[in-house]
């Protein structure tokens, strides 16, 4: 697990995370002072996940819960998003990068849309 004061990551999968700066793009993103709890979860704990608070029954790369206006969590299944990286033509460390960048645009607050798109596109650049 790697800690900082305001970013907690926590991979509890037997899988390696590529080497991204998770805690930059992330105070980037949404300040310094925001608490974020990143879990990079197996195929199945992000199933019961998505289950609960979204009710669908299957697993998903991504999931972004935004827990007060401070603070929120961002989940993986690094399986699904190993597999859905070719599809979005990415490797696997870029495609985990985009979903990570666009996880925290939700948490900022933004939806789908040409102007989430937009900042995807600016923060992809800035940590490329």
């Amino acid at each position: 697990m790697r800690e900082t004061e305001f970013c907690t990551i926590k991979n509890t999968t037997k899988g390696k995370l590529p080497s991204l700066p998770f805690v930059s793009m992330k105070n980037a993103v949404l300040g310094e002072k925001y608490e974020l709890s990143v879990g990079f979860l197996t195929a199945k704990q992000q199933k019961e996940i998505n289950q609960r608070y979204r009710n669908i029954d299957k697993t998903t790369n991504i999931l972004s819960f935004p827990l007060s206006k401070k603070s929120g969590e961002i989940t993986f299944d690094l399986a699904k998003v190993k597999k859905d990286a070719p599809l979005f033509d990415m490797s696997y460390p870029r495609f985990l990068k985009y979903l990570f960048i666009h996880g925290l645009l939700h948490l900022k607050g933004y939806d789908h849309s040409a102007i989430m798109e937009g900042q995807e596109k600016k923060y992809m650049k800035m940590f490329s």
